[in-house]
C-alpha cells in the first residue's frame, strides 16, 4: 500500500496554511486523497469546518472527515497556534485555548481515526516543535502543550507498536504566517534563516511512504542555525 501514494487516504489538520496546507497540496500532488480540519476552509482541498481547541467539536470533525475519504491511511496533525506572552500577561482563555488547538485537539482527532488506521495498519504524524523539547520564558502555554505532545507521541508509539505507525515530527522555525501576527519582540529578526515549509511536508510524505516493517520515529527537521533547537 505505502509504496502508491496515489492510494492514500489521508486526514490532516490545519490544512489552510502554513504546514499543513503545504503537506495538502504536496499530497495532492502524488495523487492522495486528503481531507482537512481546520477553522478555515483551504483553497485547494476539501475542509471539514471545525474549531479544533474543543476536543468535542474535533472528533466530530475526524469521524465526518473519515466518512467523507471512504477510509484512512494516515492522520498528521499540523494544526497548531501560539500567543507569546509572561504567564500573567497572557488571558487564561487564550492560554487554554493554545493547550487546546496544539495537544488536546491533536490528542482528540488521533484518539477518532486510531480504530481505522488499525484496520489499515496507518500511520499517525504529529508535529511538535523545537519548543516541546527545549523551554523558554514567554511561551508556558506553547512549551506545555508542545512538550504534551512530545509525551503524547512518545507514549502513543509505545501503545501502539505493531498496530498503527507513529511519527514525532519537530521542526524548526519556517516560512509560514506563524509569526505574523506577533509583537516585533516576538518575531524571527530581519536576516533569520528559516525553513521552506514545502520541505517539511516532503519529509512527512517521505515518512508516510515508508515500505511495510520500517517506521521512521522521530525526525527533526529545521534550518542549519535553528536558534532554539536543544
Amino acid at each position: 500500500m505505502w509504496a502508491d501514494p496515489s492510494t492514500w487516504s489521508v486526514l490532516v489538520t490545519g490544512g489552510s496554511s502554513g504546514l499543513g496546507e503545504a503537506l495538502c497540496r504536496h499530497l495532492s500532488r502524488v495523487g492522495a486523497s486528503v481531507v482537512s480540519i481546520d477553522r478555515r476552509p483551504c483553497r485547494d482541498h476539501d475542509t471539514i469546518e471545525a474549531d479544533l481547541a474543543d476536543s468535542s467539536a474535533a472528533s466530530e470533525a475526524a469521524r465526518r472527515a473519515i466518512g467523507q475519504l471512504g477510509r484512512l491511511d494516515a492522520v498528521v496533525c499540523c494544526a497548531g497556534t501560539d500567543v507569546p506572552g509572561a504567564l500573567d500577561a497572557v488571558e487564561r482563555e487564550t492560554w487554554d485555548r493554545i493547550v487546546g488547538v496544539n495537544l488536546l485537539g491533536t490528542a482528540a482527532v488521533v484518539r477518532e481515526a486510531l480504530p481505522e488506521l488499525e484496520r489499515s495498519r496507518g500511520r499517525v504524524v504529529t508535529v511538535a516543535s523545537t519548543l516541546g523539547h527545549r523551554a523558554v520564558g514567554d511561551a508556558t502555554a506553547y512549551c506545555a502543550s508542545k512538550f504534551g505532545v512530545v509525551g503524547f507521541t512518545r507514549a502513543l508509539t509505545a501503545e501502539c507498536q505493531g498496530r498503527v505507525g507513529v511519527t514525532l515530527l519537530t521542526p524548526g522555525g519556517m516560512h509560514t504566517a506563524f509569526f505574523d501576527d506577533r509583537e516585533e519582540r516576538y518575531r524571527p529578526p530581519a536576516d533569520a534563516v528559516l525553513a521552506d515549509p514545502g520541505e517539511v511536508a516532503a519529509a512527512v510524505v517521505w515518512c508516510l511512504g515508508r515500505p511495510e516493517g520500517i517506521e521512521v520515529r522521530e525526525l527533526a527537521i529545521m534550518a542549519p542555525v535553528e536558534g532554539s533547537w536543544p
